[in-house]
């Protein structure tokens, strides 16, 4: 399966995204950070620089319990603010 090119906001997101996770890790170590949330430290370099622009969901939500930031909050900090989106 061929998946198509990411698009610039997608781009975007990945970097954004990877800029949050690294603030969140602070002074802990990658591989400390990885291998409480099951994953290899490549992986959460790869994430962390935007290589990654995608994770899945299971991948994001391990990383945010790992690293104590609610996903809502990762949420409201990638996906721009919609009309009425801060009365929620």
């Amino acid at each position: 399966m061929v998946r198509p090119p990411l698009t610039p906001d997608e781009r975007e997101r990945g970097e954004r995204l990877g800029h949050l996770l690294r603030q969140a890790r602070g002074e802990r170590s990658i591989v400390e950070v990885a291998n409480a949330a099951g994953m290899s430290a490549e992986t959460l370099r790869k994430i962390e620089t935007g290589r990654i622009a995608t994770p899945a969901f299971f991948t994001i939500a391990a990383l945010a319990e790992v690293l104590e930031v609610p996903l809502d909050q990762l949420a409201l900090r990638l996906i721009p603010a919609a009309p009425g989106l801060e009365r929620l």
